[in-house]
């Protein structure tokens, strides 16, 4: 797959050190870390998944990381969400996690958007973007951040992880090569059913930490063009026999097999 995101000009020289290492990584090399420099990446949620996707994001040299959440740090959620400290509690996730942002990667440029995403008002939150990441909690949001990623032609990189197991796919409606492979295809409308909480049945926090890192090598092969994206196979983990395995995801599949975050 061709790179999604023309290369900036130039990098700053903090950056071009902070981030050398992958300026010799096979796939991304100096243009590659300019295109992700370039990119612009919205993430919906800053909780289990979010926080670890958007301080990986981050730390690879994302040039602009949008944030959207509506909710405020508790002391239960420091367990698995790792953009968050002790002293955020009570305040906006969206605050917390561009503070974080910013402390390791100054030249990132982070947009917080303390709302609560619908279907009214997904397609202006997405508008601008060059890659979605959905690790939002509710199914109904799911629906809406898909919706809107479809209706723009956005690819759509999903997580999702409750209790020991989690899944991670990529969803595009309109992919530059090969078949588009939306939510619908992996949830037909009316299948999904209601997920417990994870306040009710728990959740690994490291293998939150293990997922939001898979999302966002997602989103920098995306951008860079490196390697094979995960669009029409869903990666299935299942931390408590460390076991890794794939489906595929075909247009009007009637599969229905995912967990919720």
């Amino acid at each position: 797959m061709q790179p999604l995101v023309a290369p900036a000009a130039a990098l700053a020289p903090e950056e071009l050190i902070r981030t050398a290492r992958h300026a010799v990584l096979a796939g991304i090399g100096e243009e590659g870390q300019r295109r992700l420099h370039a990119a612009r990446v919205t993430v919906v949620g800053a909780g289990g998944l979010g926080s670890p996707a958007l301080l990986a994001l981050a730390a690879a040299g994302i040039g602009s990381l949008t944030v959207i959440d509506d909710d405020v740090v508790e002391l239960t959620n420091l367990q698995r969400q790792l953009a968050h400290r002790v002293e955020d509690i009570g305040t906006p996730k969206t605050a917390s996690a561009a503070r974080a942002i910013t402390a390791l990667a100054p030249q990132t440029v982070v947009t917080p958007v303390p709302e609560r995403l619908d279907a009214a008002n997904a397609a202006r939150l997405l508008a601008g973007a060059d890659v979605v990441v959905d690790t939002s909690d509710s199914f109904v949001t799911r629906r809406d951040v898909a919706a809107a990623a479809e209706e723009l032609g956005l690819p759509l990189v999903w997580g999702a992880v409750q209790e020991w197991h989690a899944q991670a796919t990529v969803f595009w409606s309109d992919p530059p090569v090969g078949e588009p492979v939306v939510l619908a295809d992996l949830f037909p409308p009316g299948t999904e059913g209601e997920p417990p909480s994870c306040a009710r049945v728990g959740v690994l926090g490291a293998l939150c930490v293990q997922v939001g890192g898979m999302l966002a090598g997602e989103v920098i092969k995306l951008a860079t063009g490196a390697g094979e994206p995960l669009l029409g196979r869903l990666a299935m983990i299942d931390a408590l026999t460390s076991r890794q395995h794939e489906i595929a995801i075909r247009p009007a599949s009637t599969t229905s097999t995912a967990v919720h975050a």
